[in-house]
Protein backbone atom coordinates (compact mmCIF):
# COMPACT_ATOMS: atom_id res chain seq x y z
CA UNK A 1 0.00 0.00 0.00
CA UNK A 2 1.01 3.49 -0.97
CA UNK A 3 1.73 6.06 1.66
CA UNK A 4 -0.52 8.56 0.42
CA UNK A 5 -3.58 6.11 1.52
CA UNK A 6 -1.44 5.20 4.63
CA UNK A 7 -1.99 8.55 5.61
CA UNK A 8 -5.77 8.88 4.43
CA UNK A 9 -6.01 5.77 6.44
CA UNK A 10 -5.01 7.12 9.69
CA UNK A 11 -6.82 10.43 9.62
CA UNK A 12 -9.95 8.77 8.79
CA UNK A 13 -9.34 6.46 11.88
CA UNK A 14 -8.16 9.75 14.49
CA UNK A 15 -11.82 11.14 13.88
CA UNK A 16 -13.23 8.30 15.51
CA UNK A 17 -11.59 9.43 18.85
CA UNK A 18 -14.58 11.78 18.85
CA UNK A 19 -16.07 8.64 20.64
CA UNK A 20 -13.31 8.69 23.28
CA UNK A 21 -13.02 11.91 24.27
CA UNK A 22 -14.99 15.63 24.19
CA UNK A 23 -15.95 17.90 21.67
CA UNK A 24 -16.30 20.40 23.40
CA UNK A 25 -16.44 22.06 26.81
CA UNK A 26 -18.48 25.20 28.09
CA UNK A 27 -16.97 26.98 31.29
CA UNK A 28 -18.49 29.55 33.72
CA UNK A 29 -16.71 31.51 36.16
CA UNK A 30 -17.89 33.54 38.67
CA UNK A 31 -16.66 34.77 42.06
CA UNK A 32 -19.47 32.88 43.68
CA UNK A 33 -18.05 29.54 42.30
CA UNK A 34 -14.11 28.98 43.79
CA UNK A 35 -14.60 26.50 41.45
CA UNK A 36 -15.46 26.93 38.04
CA UNK A 37 -18.94 24.91 36.74
CA UNK A 38 -18.20 23.44 33.68
CA UNK A 39 -19.90 21.16 30.86
CA UNK A 40 -18.35 18.91 28.65
CA UNK A 41 -20.05 18.18 25.28
CA UNK A 42 -19.06 14.56 23.48
CA UNK A 43 -21.00 13.90 20.13
CA UNK A 44 -23.68 11.74 22.18
CA UNK A 45 -23.50 12.90 25.68
CA UNK A 46 -22.96 15.90 27.77
CA UNK A 47 -21.03 15.40 30.43
CA UNK A 48 -20.05 17.50 34.02
CA UNK A 49 -16.27 18.77 34.20
CA UNK A 50 -16.62 18.40 37.80
CA UNK A 51 -19.09 16.68 39.74
CA UNK A 52 -22.88 17.74 39.91
CA UNK A 53 -21.49 20.79 37.54
CA UNK A 54 -24.67 20.05 35.40
CA UNK A 55 -27.21 19.94 38.21
CA UNK A 56 -26.04 23.41 39.55
CA UNK A 57 -26.22 25.13 36.20
CA UNK A 58 -29.35 24.01 35.95
CA UNK A 59 -30.60 25.09 39.37
CA UNK A 60 -28.48 28.66 38.27
CA UNK A 61 -30.03 28.76 34.86
CA UNK A 62 -33.73 28.56 36.38
CA UNK A 63 -33.78 31.89 37.85
CA UNK A 64 -33.20 33.61 34.72
CA UNK A 65 -35.85 31.15 32.96
CA UNK A 66 -32.81 29.21 30.95
CA UNK A 67 -34.04 26.00 29.81
CA UNK A 68 -32.59 23.01 31.36
CA UNK A 69 -29.66 21.09 30.12
CA UNK A 70 -31.11 18.04 29.15
CA UNK A 71 -30.67 14.76 29.03
CA UNK A 72 -30.55 13.88 25.88
CA UNK A 73 -30.82 15.68 22.30
CA UNK A 74 -31.74 14.49 18.55
CA UNK A 75 -28.01 15.35 17.76
CA UNK A 76 -26.65 12.61 20.04
CA UNK A 77 -28.06 10.15 17.84
CA UNK A 78 -27.56 11.61 14.41
CA UNK A 79 -23.51 12.70 15.14
CA UNK A 80 -22.42 9.34 16.01
CA UNK A 81 -24.17 7.84 13.17
CA UNK A 82 -22.74 10.21 10.77
CA UNK A 83 -19.24 9.74 12.42
CA UNK A 84 -19.07 5.96 11.67
CA UNK A 85 -20.51 6.44 8.01
CA UNK A 86 -17.42 8.89 7.01
CA UNK A 87 -15.56 6.72 8.78
CA UNK A 88 -15.91 3.36 6.86
CA UNK A 89 -16.52 5.70 3.67
CA UNK A 90 -13.18 7.40 4.54
CA UNK A 91 -11.70 4.09 4.54
CA UNK A 92 -13.37 2.65 1.49
CA UNK A 93 -11.63 5.62 -0.29
CA UNK A 94 -8.34 4.73 1.48
CA UNK A 95 -8.21 1.42 0.40
CA UNK A 96 -9.44 1.34 -2.71
CA UNK A 97 -10.27 4.56 -4.57
CA UNK A 98 -8.37 6.65 -6.65
CA UNK A 99 -6.24 9.60 -4.52
CA UNK A 100 -9.12 12.27 -5.73
CA UNK A 101 -11.27 10.74 -3.57
CA UNK A 102 -8.91 11.37 -0.38
CA UNK A 103 -9.57 15.51 -1.34
CA UNK A 104 -13.71 14.94 -2.03
CA UNK A 105 -13.92 13.24 1.30
CA UNK A 106 -12.49 15.97 2.94
CA UNK A 107 -14.38 18.53 1.33
CA UNK A 108 -17.43 16.53 2.87
CA UNK A 109 -15.70 16.39 6.17
CA UNK A 110 -15.78 20.36 5.91
CA UNK A 111 -18.97 20.94 4.99
CA UNK A 112 -20.34 18.28 7.85
CA UNK A 113 -18.44 20.20 10.47
CA UNK A 114 -19.69 23.55 9.47
CA UNK A 115 -22.92 22.15 10.07
CA UNK A 116 -22.60 21.17 13.23
CA UNK A 117 -21.01 23.72 14.36
CA UNK A 118 -23.82 25.82 12.87
CA UNK A 119 -26.32 23.61 14.71
CA UNK A 120 -24.21 24.10 17.89
CA UNK A 121 -24.93 27.70 17.13
CA UNK A 122 -28.70 27.72 17.21
CA UNK A 123 -28.92 25.46 20.04
CA UNK A 124 -26.76 28.16 22.24
CA UNK A 125 -28.72 30.85 20.72
CA UNK A 126 -31.83 29.36 21.83
CA UNK A 127 -30.93 27.96 25.04
CA UNK A 128 -29.49 31.60 25.83
CA UNK A 129 -32.27 33.67 24.37
CA UNK A 130 -35.54 31.56 24.36
CA UNK A 131 -36.38 32.30 27.80
CA UNK A 132 -39.21 31.73 30.33
CA UNK A 133 -41.13 34.81 31.13
CA UNK A 134 -42.47 33.89 34.20
CA UNK A 135 -39.03 33.63 35.25
CA UNK A 136 -37.92 34.78 38.89
CA UNK A 137 -34.88 37.29 37.83
CA UNK A 138 -35.31 39.28 35.16
CA UNK A 139 -32.47 41.29 33.51
CA UNK A 140 -32.77 43.73 30.15
CA UNK A 141 -30.12 45.48 27.73
CA UNK A 142 -29.44 49.49 28.43
CA UNK A 143 -32.12 49.51 25.08
CA UNK A 144 -34.98 47.80 27.49
CA UNK A 145 -35.08 44.52 25.45
CA UNK A 146 -34.68 41.40 27.48
CA UNK A 147 -30.69 40.31 28.07
CA UNK A 148 -29.70 37.41 26.67
CA UNK A 149 -27.67 34.92 28.21
CA UNK A 150 -25.87 32.82 24.72
CA UNK A 151 -22.36 31.53 26.05
CA UNK A 152 -19.88 32.29 22.80
CA UNK A 153 -19.52 29.71 19.81
CA UNK A 154 -15.79 29.97 20.35
CA UNK A 155 -14.04 32.31 23.60
CA UNK A 156 -14.59 33.67 26.13
CA UNK A 157 -17.51 36.36 27.01
CA UNK A 158 -18.88 38.35 30.20
CA UNK A 159 -22.36 37.71 31.21
CA UNK A 160 -23.46 39.09 34.18
CA UNK A 161 -20.33 38.47 36.74
CA UNK A 162 -19.93 35.43 34.70
CA UNK A 163 -16.89 34.84 32.90
CA UNK A 164 -18.05 31.93 30.00
CA UNK A 165 -15.32 30.32 28.12
CA UNK A 166 -15.89 27.79 25.04
CA UNK A 167 -13.54 25.65 23.04
CA UNK A 168 -12.80 22.75 21.49
CA UNK A 169 -11.36 19.50 23.28
CA UNK A 170 -9.26 16.86 22.48
CA UNK A 171 -12.09 15.37 20.26
CA UNK A 172 -12.11 17.87 18.07
CA UNK A 173 -8.70 18.09 17.27
CA UNK A 174 -8.51 14.76 16.47
CA UNK A 175 -11.11 15.45 14.25
CA UNK A 176 -9.44 18.31 12.57
CA UNK A 177 -6.09 16.52 12.06
CA UNK A 178 -7.60 14.13 10.87
CA UNK A 179 -9.50 15.99 8.05
CA UNK A 180 -5.96 17.81 7.64
CA UNK A 181 -4.56 14.48 6.94
CA UNK A 182 -6.77 13.37 4.22
CA UNK A 183 -5.56 16.56 2.55
CA UNK A 184 -2.13 16.07 2.97
CA UNK A 185 -2.31 12.17 1.64
CA UNK A 186 -4.43 13.83 -1.88
CA UNK A 187 -1.17 16.09 -2.05
CA UNK A 188 0.77 12.97 -1.96
CA UNK A 189 -0.79 10.90 -4.04
CA UNK A 190 -0.93 13.56 -6.50
CA UNK A 191 2.55 13.72 -6.41
CA UNK A 192 3.40 9.95 -6.70
CA UNK A 193 0.98 10.07 -9.36
CA UNK A 194 3.28 12.98 -11.25
CA UNK A 195 6.39 10.70 -10.45
CA UNK A 196 4.95 7.54 -11.98
CA UNK A 197 3.91 9.23 -15.03
CA UNK A 198 7.48 11.21 -15.78
CA UNK A 199 9.47 7.97 -14.74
Amino acid sequence: MNKSRWIMIVGVLLTLGLFLFPLWNITLEAPQYPTPLGMDIYINDFADANPHDIKNINLMNHYVGMKYIPDAIPEFKIFPIGIITTAILGLIIGFKANYKWFLYWFILMVVLSAAGLYDFYLWEHDYGHNLDPKAIMKFTNPDGSVMGFQPPLFGSKDILNFRAHSYPQLGAYMLGLGMALSLVAYFVGRKQKRKSLSA
